[in-house]
């Protein structure tokens, strides 16, 4: 099972490692194409026995409560994205030289002779809104497209559905471009590159390496961020065909070979006749919802995608203004007696906070949560100036609350010490008796939410749910 495609899967022995998103197609599509396939999972639990029952009624193979063994005889591992490099289950694989592929890498390997381009986006944050502004556009150049990989379709069922698809725009974690060592896109984006998962990679190098992964054997275009030079180090180091370019994106005006904003204007220096002096003008900045500094920066980054396949200017406009955010993403609740309330409960690390503190000028800030490895010094030192005060939930909080008082010990915090169902409707008031009027509440936890909800939309539900009953 070398880097070719394989087509006959007939009696071959394929181990799943875990079940959920990923884990139960896979199993699927594989013994759909004969293959006899082994799920190993983890976890026991009444969920993974529902998901068993269903693959054993289909005639897989299930073995619940244990990851860690290789199965007899196992010719190829693929892996739900999440797996950690360093389980025993991999060890033994490379020790018995049995590939291991994610699923992204089958999704790769299944594809067709006539099978539709990839364009891919990755980064630490807006890959979500990235990948569906992408998709947005394409649709309005008249393309038969859909957001897929770490969101909507799956793209296992994209890649072997009956469905045929003209181009897909496909978000890439780290996690699954480490498991994908074939992938090569049309054309790839790194967004943006800040500390996350560290935990999983082992280190901030690890973690770089796999983001640039995405950019390898890229065909059209590696488009970068010109404010985040690692993202641009990666171009340079990715060995892509012949002719492939690097497009930078910029929210000042761009220079030949980028996009950027020139009066509040989005242009393109890049994919036009003679970008030394010409510059297209491809949308308005208030085509952006919301038109914050980082999404202007993902409008940005599609449009670049999109204009590597070739898509008119006009796309890119009537694009952007079909696009609507997800929530939990920059989403106003409402204003209550002056004061605006702002979710952003996806705001789950570092990085994506300081995002959504820059975009507002005075802020009672809702933080905290679970930490996933991460520090806060910088973040607290570079929005110090924006904060009226502090309201601190969550598992990791004292983390955040001792990094507040080395860099900004002016600011007053409210530490609630409390995880029951009620806590997010305290730390809503304590934020309402603290702001005054023209002030923004946002809730940017830079936290993942898992030690009190059960994940960032039910958090951002309940923080709706309590400004709500403010302005009750």
């Amino acid at each position: 099972m070398g880097s070719g495609q394989v087509t006959d899967w007939q009696g071959k022995n394929v181990t799943v490692a875990g079940l959920g998103v990923s884990g139960v197609p896979a199993a699927k599509v594989l013994h759909g194409l004969g293959a006899r396939v082994t799920v190993v999972n983890d976890g026991d639990d009444a969920r993974a026995r529902e998901q068993a029952a269903e693959l054993e009624a289909l005639g897989v193979t299930v073995r619940l409560g244990d990851g860690e063994t290789l199965p007899e005889g196992a010719e190829l591992v693929v892996t739900a994205p999440g797996w950690k490099p360093d389980k025993p289950l991999f060890t033994a694989a490379h020790q018995a030289g049995v590939p291991v592929w994610g699923d992204v890498e089958l999704a790769w390997r299944l594809r067709g002779p006539d099978a539709a381009p990839w364009l891919c986006v990755t980064g630490t944050n807006g890959k979500t809104t990235t990948t569906r502004m992408l998709a947005s556009i394409l649709e309005a150049a008249g393309l038969r497209t859909a957001a897929v990989g770490n969101i909507g379709v799956s793209l296992l069922d994209a890649v072997v559905g009956d469905e045929r698809y003209d181009v897909l725009a496909v978000e890439l974690s780290s996690y699954q471009l480490h498991w994908a060592p074939s992938l090569r896109a049309h054309s790839a984006a790194v967004l943006n590159l800040a500390p996350d998962h560290l935990d999983w990679h082992g280190s901030m190098e690890a973690y770089v390496k796999d983001k640039g992964r995405v950019y390898e054997g890229n065909r059209v275009a590696c488009v970068y961020n010109v404010a985040d030079k690692a993202t641009e180090d990666l171009v340079r180091e990715a060995d892509v065909e012949e002719g492939c370019r690097a497009v930078g994106f910029t929210l000042g005006p761009p220079a030949p070979s980028q996009l950027g904003v020139v009066d509040g204007i989005l242009v393109d220096r890049a994919f036009v006749e003679n970008r030394q002096k010409n510059a297209q003008e491809l949308a308005e900045v208030a085509d952006v919802d919301p038109p914050a500094p980082h999404n202007i920066a993902n409008a940005l980054a599609a449009a670049a995608l999109a204009r590597a396949f070739g898509v008119p200017a006009k796309a890119v406009r009537d694009g952007l203004r079909a696009f609507t955010p997800d929530a939990h993403r920059i989403a106003h609740v409402a204003d209550v007696d002056g004061v605006a309330y702002v979710d952003d409960s996806k705001a789950t690390n570092t990085h994506a906070a300081q995002a959504s503190l820059a975009s507002y000028g005075s802020i009672v800030w809702i933080a905290g949560g679970l930490a996933k490895g991460a520090t806060f010094d910088e973040l607290v030192a570079e929005s110090a100036a924006r904060l009226r005060a502090v309201v601190l939930i969550g598992a990791d909080r004292a983390l955040i609350r001792e990094a507040l008082a080395r860099h900004a010990p002016e600011v007053p915090v409210v530490d609630l010490d409390r995880t029951d169902t009620g806590a997010m409707l305290a730390a809503v008031q304590e934020a309402r008796r603290l702001a005054v009027e023209g002030d923004t509440v946002l809730l940017a936890p830079a936290c993942a939410s898992m030690d009190m909800f059960v994940n960032y939309n039910q958090r951002g539900d309940a923080f709706a749910q309590a400004v709500r009953e403010l302005g009750a």
